[in-house]
């Protein structure tokens, strides 16, 4: 975590059987993806609210069930952070702070705009899930296991997506 008074952040324990060490490192794996996941589910809702044109109805309702769903793998992991013996910070400026990619800069847009851009959203969300699960293989197979149905789910919501920018020959068209 990049905030100051990093030793307020973890705990003088962890979870028996597991190191120190590993602790840490699978705190930190988790702490990345909480923060991926509470960007994407604040960017679900600012796409919900500002889409528009054709088909506006279908990806409006779409979206506040993966909002739901993506605020509970955030829960999730959360709690895995504290029960390891970190401290999950989920403040604004904390999350900003620790963002590793470009703000949604999109506004007011077409269906076809948004989930084109939401698909590179996914596009990054499922990738660095797909490298957490990499680097949790080697320290914490619940933390491990616990990022790879959430990445399922993920991968879903992002056909999801996709199969509104599909054509018939397979190409996505964004």
């Amino acid at each position: 975590m990049s905030n100051s008074n990093e030793s307020s952040k973890i705990a003088k324990f962890t979870a028996p059987g597991m190191s120190n060490e590993s602790a840490e490192k699978t705190i930190a794996t988790l702490d990345n993806r909480m923060v991926a996941l509470i960007d994407l589910q604040l960017t679900l809702k600012h796409i919900h609210w500002n889409v528009v044109g054709p088909n506006f109805i279908g990806v409006h309702e779409m979206l506040d069930p993966q909002v739901d769903v993506v605020r509970e793998m955030t829960d999730t992991i959360a709690e895995r952070i504290a029960t390891l013996g970190g401290v999950p910070v989920g403040t604004p400026k904390s999350i900003v702070d620790r963002r590793t990619w470009n703000e949604y800069s999109m506004g007011k847009g077409l269906v076809t705009e948004h989930l084109g851009a939401l698909n590179e959203v996914y596009n990054g969300i499922n990738a660095d899930h797909r490298k957490a699960i990499e680097t949790l293989s080697e320290l914490d197979p619940v933390s491990e296991d616990m990022i790879t149905s959430q990445l399922a789910e993920l991968e879903q919501f992002q056909w999801f997506i996709r199969a509104h920018l599909e054509s018939s020959t397979g190409e996505l068209n964004s």
